[in-house]
């Protein structure tokens, strides 16, 4: 799986001139250059499941990076995940507990979104539009819809810096960023209900110029219902507050626990739910130092106990939740930002009326 995710991510391979302009001309038409005043013939990029190059809109002088998919990738990924299924079943290398029937079709339906970027885009301007009222913290990039297509997609230019790249942060500015990352996770679980989940470091920009943080990259995103989302969150406020019976009673609820697991899983579950919800907790610091963090590597510790007992796959709205929260705090430990994550969770769970 990991193979397969780390091509996913990590191409680094660039396409042939001649089979870009194909998909280009099978995106855009034939005559897909008249849209542009300039078109930079070397990459700038590899992203995800395709390549970036720069360019200018010959209407309106839009300054733009244009995402080009690999011919046949989709197809490409979905036999990968099949041979995948047929030789870890067939050898039986993995236990049971990690339930892996599960874990594909959900490498597969979100690897499947990875490669739309018809609803890349949709997905773009609903963040968007959710954002328009953090216009001095986050910029979102503007859809090009005139030069953009199911393996096409063009949109503003961003000038900023990967945040783990970004030379010279003052520890202000890594405790900025690690706090307004943090805070949009808890805005896209408690009130959109809706999360860009893929956690890659490089989705997050920081420009110098403008002091904001730049989003790229919404393929992964995703919708989360109510019936899931108002229990976890529940989860979530009784983990900060170490009330063991409502994580046990709601997870129960939620499906991550059927009720007769053994006491040992009982308590690898909680633990697991106390160690994630930790920087969230009462208990914990004020200003929750993630340069000491080892939530990761706790969790970590568990997860073969938790394999080993589980009685029932988690839900399926946990594998991209999980990763992407998991992902927020390694960024922030790999900034070694300082995070009122204690205030940002109290907040969050006001403003949702919880």
């Amino acid at each position: 799986m990991h193979h397969v995710l780390q091509r996913v991510q990590d191409s680094a391979d660039y396409m042939p001139a001649s089979q870009r302009d194909q998909v280009l001309a099978s995106n855009l038409g034939s005559d897909w250059r008249q849209l542009f005043s300039s078109f930079d013939e070397k990459p700038i990029a590899a992203a995800s499941i395709g390549q970036v190059h720069s360019a200018t809109m010959k209407s309106g002088g839009t300054r733009v990076a244009v995402k080009v998919q690999y011919p046949g990738v989709a197809n490409s990924i979905d036999s990968d995940l099949n041979n995948l299924a047929v030789l870890l079943t067939a050898s039986r290398l993995l236990p049971k507990g990690l339930y892996l029937d599960k874990t594909i079709a959900n490498a597969r339906t979100e690897l499947a979104w990875e490669c739309d970027y018809v609803r890349e885009a949709e997905c773009g301007r609903r963040f968007q539009k959710l954002l328009q009222d953090e216009r001095d913290v986050f910029v979102v990039p503007s859809v090009i819809n005139e030069a953009s297509g199911p393996q096409v997609l063009t949109a503003d230019m961003m000038d900023g810096v990967g945040v783990t790249k970004a030379p010279d942060l003052t520890q202000e500015q890594k405790d900025w960023i690690g706090a307004q990352i943090l805070r949009l996770c808890l805005r896209e679980i408690t009130e959109f209900k809706f999360m860009q989940t893929d956690p890659n470091w490089t989705n997050f920009l920081f420009n110098y110029k403008t002091s904001k943080l730049e989003l790229l990259d919404f393929g992964a995103s995703r919708d989360y219902p109510d019936k899931f989302i108002d229990p976890y969150v529940q989860v979530l406020q009784a983990a900060s507050r170490n009330h063991r019976d409502t994580i046990r009673d709601r997870s129960i609820e939620l499906g991550y626990l059927t009720g007769h697991e053994s006491q040992a899983m009982l308590n690898a579950h909680i633990a697991a739910v106390l160690t994630l919800a930790e920087p969230f907790s009462e208990s914990s610091p004020e200003l929750y130092d993630f340069r000491d963090q080892t939530i990761t590597d706790r969790i970590r510790g568990l997860i073969p106990l938790m394999v080993r007992e589980r009685l029932a796959p988690p839900p399926e709205e946990t594998y991209s939740l999980h990763r992407k929260l998991s992902g927020a705090f390694l960024l922030c430990a790999r900034l070694g930002s300082r995070v009122r994550c204690r205030e940002l969770f109290a907040n969050a769970m006001a403003k949702a009326g919880i």
